[in-house]
């Protein structure tokens, strides 16, 4: 709503209404409770101790702090490649200074989980985690993935850390690539199954995604994806028609 009404008004070239601004805040809180209320979901669920943290919630912010604004810049930088619209390296260089920050405190509260489920010797707590990255009673299902998670988050932070890799525009957007993987293995195979594995009768039943969950899901990111272009192309029509992008565009 917000973004087709300053779309509208930047096309008929008047300024944007006041409620505008308001809703833009009231949107970021809506963000930080979204993922609030989700982690309070998890944590709240008896016999799950991989989830039964404190910092649960802190980690799911810092992980969309880092993961999705690496991916709106990944789509800028396409849109910028096709249409010849750029937002301007002052945007790209605050987005991706707060996706590195963001990403140093997801890497740092995973530390924190090990440290303290093995420095306690917590079994509840270890075990899922031994699970994930050694595997148990023979199951190595995750291993090969928790590891790779591992080294793309560690080899993302290589690059973006240095003030001379992470404006580099031709490395940044293979940096943000890896970032995006890492957090994505890291969140939707390692939380998850993790968190289920072991059970409360601390026995270990393998789950694989089937054939008919995966359609599922290339279903919904395809869908994502054609509504996402549908929005872009509005977007970059009405910055051409005021004169922001060239015809040749």
């Amino acid at each position: 709503v917000i973004g087709w009404t300053c779309l509208e008004c930047d096309r008929q070239r008047v300024s944007h209404p006041k409620w505008v601004k308001p809703m833009v805040y009231t949107s970021i809180v809506w963000a930080f409770s979204i993922h609030t209320v989700t982690a309070f979901l998890y944590a709240g669920l008896p016999g799950r101790h991989y989830w039964l943290t404190a910092i649960l919630a802190a980690r799911f912010l810092a992980s969309a702090f880092c993961s999705g604004p690496a991916i709106l810049l990944l789509v800028v930088f396409l849109v910028r490649k096709i249409t010849k619209y750029d937002p301007g390296k002052g945007a790209i260089g605050t987005l991706t200074t707060i996706i590195t920050y963001a990403m140093c405190v997801n890497v740092f509260f995973f530390m924190l989980e090990v440290f303290t489920a093995f420095y306690s010797n917590m079994p509840g707590h270890m075990h899922s985690l031994v699970y994930l990255f050694a595997g148990e009673h023979g199951h190595h299902e995750l291993v090969p993935w928790m590891w790779t998670a591992a080294t793309f988050a560690i080899l993302s932070l290589a690059l973006l850390i240095p003030p001379k890799l992470r404006y580099n525009q031709k490395l940044l957007p293979w940096s943000l690539a890896i970032l995006v993987i890492a957090t994505w293995i890291d969140k939707g195979l390692g939380l998850l199954i993790g968190g289920f594995t072991p059970n409360p009768f601390n026995e270990i039943t393998v789950y694989w995604p089937t054939g008919k969950e995966l359609m599922i899901s290339f279903m919904v990111y395809a869908l994502g994806a054609l509504t996402l272009t549908f929005l872009y192309k509005i977007a970059t029509d009405v910055k051409r028609e005021i004169g922001q992008l060239t015809t040749e565009d």
